[in-house]
């Protein structure tokens, strides 16, 4: 790691975006941006409750000209993994040295390597991303992968007794059993597809059997065990926005389905298996 990138990095940290976010020091900074994600966790679920997130099956022009799938899923996902290595490589990363902080930045950066591009290379017959809902995207990713990666690289360092605790172990294991869930599920539904068709199917296998959103599933329970694990309120406040979004992203998803397949199952619950 340069020693002359380091001081840029933490003066960049320390020189603008502490007063950018009103505070003198990383605390109060971390404060304010929590309190920036609950109020926009608020707006989410206003909007989402009246009309699905304009992306995917939901795609319209009318909120802004039309990005390539592709395209549009790797630059905007991406840098909630490129800003963890860019603070890795350019701040001091004092927490590196912790095992702890080590894994839990390593769930998170695996996470989205896989979002950002294995999964959009792997999709087949998307539509094409607004360009609204595409800088969104992209702005609460830099945002969140900012905020993660700092707190775990240069804010707090968790000890070598954390690793035992049952917070970590349950919550890290339910952070590696929600990613499975989520990457087995996307391929479930990437499979439904052969090459060159386009439209939806009823998603069949795994927790689909169970409910419409399994994928969905898979991710919250990633991040609810990734808020355990690590027991911050920035995690805390990631878990509650994915629980949010997705929950919702879920109930539009399952009002399609039985709008657009009669034999779609009646019994199949939304998103949480046998109960809703």
């Amino acid at each position: 790691m340069s020693s002359k990138l380091q001081p840029l990095g933490n003066h960049f940290i320390n020189g603008y975006l502490h007063p950018l976010f009103g505070a003198s020091n990383d605390s109060e900074m971390f404060t304010q941006m929590v309190w920036i994600s609950f109020f926009y966790i608020l707006s989410v679920a206003a909007s989402m409750a009246m009309f699905p997130a304009p992306y995917g099956r939901y795609s319209s022009s009318k909120y802004g000209f039309l990005l390539p799938t592709i395209f549009a899923w790797i630059t905007q996902e991406s840098p909630s993994f490129i800003m963890p290595l860019v603070l890795l490589w350019g701040t001091s990363a004092i927490c590196w040295s912790s095992l702890v902080n080590k894994l839990l930045l390593i769930g998170f950066v695996t996470h989205y390597i896989n979002r950002s591009i294995i999964y959009p290379l792997c999709v087949r017959g998307s539509k094409k991303t607004p360009f609204i809902p595409y800088i969104s995207a992209m702005l609460f990713s830099i945002f969140n992968g900012f905020m993660q990666g700092h707190y775990l690289l240069n804010y707090y360092q968790y000890d070598n007794k954390w690793l035992t605790s049952p917070q970590f172990v349950i919550g890290y294991t339910m952070l590696l059993v929600g990613m499975a869930i989520n990457i087995y599920s996307d391929q479930l539904l990437i499979h439904l597809r052969k090459p060159g068709e386009t439209g939806y199917k009823i998603p069949v296998g795994g927790l689909f059997n169970y409910v419409t959103a399994a994928n969905f599933l898979g991710e919250i329970i990633e991040w609810a065990g990734f808020a355990l694990a690590s027991c911050s309120a920035p995690s805390a406040i990631f878990a509650l926005f994915s629980a949010v979004f997705l929950i919702f992203r879920a109930w539009h998803h399952h009002k399609y389905y039985l709008s657009k397949f009669e034999d779609y199952p009646k019994t199949r619950k939304i998103i949480f298996p046998f109960i809703f």
